[in-house]
């Protein structure tokens, strides 16, 4: 038998190595594989017309996002994640962060009979039970949190729970630079 052949499965399983030990310091210098990118960074929030979750018939539009910095947290009750992030949300909106509720793919009921037991966040709550603005929005499931600047731009996509590890480190730099932004 030659002895060349007995190296082919050595070789191969070297190559394989070396593959996977690339893809790991791809993955180690930054990015993070679980991101991901929104096409809408940048642009405006998607036209839109929804009812208000407590009160229906009343309509929002896209123009609730003029005037000043707010994030745009897409949650439902049949989120276990979203419960988690609710009580956080509260301390922040009690801090003066605005937050627009965007309640996606769920019964109006119950989620009325969430916000009434958990306490409300947002300045506003959207009702999306059919789930197109978040389908605009390239929604993948909740909760996720969109950063939107006063001029109605989103900047930043957040996905999972918005908690108070990841809003010191990353994401409320990101709010008050759209806020110092708005006030020049």
């Amino acid at each position: 038998m030659n002895k060349k052949i007995l190296f082919i499965p050595l070789a191969a399983f070297l190559l394989l190595v070396l593959v996977f030990a690339v893809q790991l310091v791809r993955n180690s210098d930054g990015d993070d594989p679980t991101k991901l990118e929104s096409v809408l960074v940048g642009k405006p929030v998607p036209n839109f017309h929804l009812e208000d979750l407590a009160e229906p018939g009343k309509l929002y539009d896209q123009s609730i996002f003029k005037g000043e910095p707010m994030l745009l947290n897409v949650w439902a009750t049949w989120c276990p994640t979203c419960y988690s992030e609710h009580q956080y949300l509260n301390e922040l909106a009690g801090q003066g962060v605005k937050i627009i509720g965007l309640d996606y793919k769920d019964q109006r009921d119950k989620a009325v009979n969430w916000l009434n037991k958990l306490g409300n966040p947002y300045l506003i709550s959207l009702y999306d039970g059919n789930g197109m603005l978040g389908l605009d929005l390239g929604v993948y499931g909740a909760p996720e949190t969109f950063f939107i600047d006063a001029n109605g731009i989103i900047r930043y996509r957040h996905i999972g729970d918005v908690n108070p590890t990841n809003w010191k480190k990353t994401l409320q730099p990101i709010y008050e630079q759209m806020k110092a932004e708005a006030k020049s």
